[in-house]
Parts: structure tokens; sequence; C-alpha cells
């Protein structure tokens, strides 16, 4: 078979016209779609399968439109696929409730940090999470404070075995996580569900005695009940009320 190149028209296509080459409107039309969020920052593409039935198209054809987004430097890829590579945050919110459990954003009123580590998780997360003493794992810390240093919070977040083997997006952070950088896992949950995992929350709220603070202990497990994380969040209130306020979206 003859090798086909850009300029060929491929069998499955539609039939070629005047102007811009096939590909490259298919380059065009998806790297529209990668700036208003559709896939946000660094997660993984649709397979050349659905992006072909999505765009009515061979997938020769969409080969030809990732090698144009490569070359661009708008789309990376690696062994376990293409990801977008555009800088900047989604447009749209994630479809799921933010990671960490108890995270703000950061702004005028509000500092925070966040960071990933390799490491053996904190006494009480191995066995919740099925990981055997001594076996480390990816751990994701967060610290938060108002403007006026008065009301605090910090998460520390355990992942078992079972996410990061199905959670590409996650497993892709053992290699950056030595406590420097920055970590944004806002989308964590986003990411569960995209890998075909249910996520059932568990929630256990404990005041802590003789302090301002509670501890909030958040269990999640897929449907098979195989556990995925642990979080424990502290929060430093200095106030008799906590108020836990959460979004359902709307469904599309």
């Amino acid at each position: 078979m003859a090798r086909t190149t850009p300029h060929d028209h491929v069998v499955g296509d539609p039939p070629p016209t005047e102007g811009e080459p096939l590909y490259q409107r298919v380059a065009t039309a998806l790297l529209g779609e990668l700036r208003t969020g559709t896939v946000p920052p660094g997660e993984r593409l649709p397979g050349e399968r659905q992006l072909a039935e999505h765009f009515g198209v061979s997938r020769e054809t969409v080969r030809q439109a990732l090698q144009v987004l490569r070359r661009d430097g708008l789309v990376a890829t690696d062994r376990r696929g293409s990801h977008a590579a555009l800088p900047g945050e989604p447009v749209e919110a994630p479809a799921a409730a933010g990671f960490p459990l108890g995270a703000r954003r950061a702004g005028r009123d509000t500092a925070a940090r966040a960071t990933v580590t390799w490491e053996v998780p904190p006494a009480g997360h191995a066995e919740p999470l099925g990981l055997a003493p001594g076996r480390p794992t990816l751990m994701h810390r967060y610290w938060s404070s108002s403007a006026d240093g008065r009301e605090q919070r910090t998460a520390v977040t355990s992942f078992s075995a079972v996410v990061l083997a199905e959670v590409e997006e996650l497993a892709r952070y053992r290699d950056r996580a030595d406590g420097t950088g920055a970590a944004e896992l806002r989308r964590a949950y986003d990411w569960m569900r995209r890998a075909g995992l249910s996520l059932h929350h568990r929630d256990t709220i404990t005041r802590l005695a003789g302090t301002p603070s509670v501890r909030v202990t958040r269990r999640v497990h897929d449907q098979y009940a195989r556990p995925l994380e642990l979080t424990e969040l502290v929060l430093d209130a200095q106030q008799d009320v906590l108020v836990y306020e959460f979004t359902v979206p709307a469904a599309v």
C-alpha cells in the first residue's frame, strides 16, 4: 500500500475541497476545543478512533492533524497517548467536587499551596488503603490560610495502588513527586470518574478537644469497594459554626 501523505485523500474522509487541507481543518477544530477546556492541559486526548468519529474523518486524517499540533507544541505524545499541552487552566469548572477536601482557590483573601511526594504514608493511612506496611505511595499535602491568618486548613492525602494503576493522570505525578514543585490535582476526582470509577465518599467529622479545630477524614472507594484515597483535613476555624458548602453541577 502506498504511504499516505498529508495531501492524499483517504477512504472514509469527506470528498476533498479546494483550499485548506482536511487534516488542517481538523487540527484547527481540535485546537479550538482544547482552548475552550474540552480537554484540560495535561490530560489525555480521546483515542484516534473516537476523534475520527467525532470529526467525521478517517483515523489517518486524525493522525495528520495531531502531527500538526505536535509540531506546534500544542499536543505532546508519550507511551500513554497524546495529551493537551496548552498552558493555563480549563475554562469550565470541573464536573465533580474539587480536590482535596476543603481546598480553596488562592486569591486576594486566601493563600494556598500544594505539593506531592512519593513516600510511606502516615500511621492510619496504609491499612485502609490496602498498602503493605512501609510501602510508599503518592501523597498530596495542601495548606491554606485566610489573609488575617485566623482560618487555616491543612489536608494530607494518600492514594492507593489501585487508583494509581487505573488513573494515569495521577500516576504521571510519581516522577515529579519530590515535594518541591506546586501540584495541581484539583481535577483528581474528574480524572477518577473518566477512568470509569464511581466514587463513594465517606466523611467523618471529629471535634479536636480543647481547640477550635475539627478534623474531617474522607475515605473514597469505587463501585467495587476498592479503596482509592484517604484524606485528613484539619480546619482551624476560630469560630463556633462550621459551614460545609458544595455545588452539584447541572446535567449537560
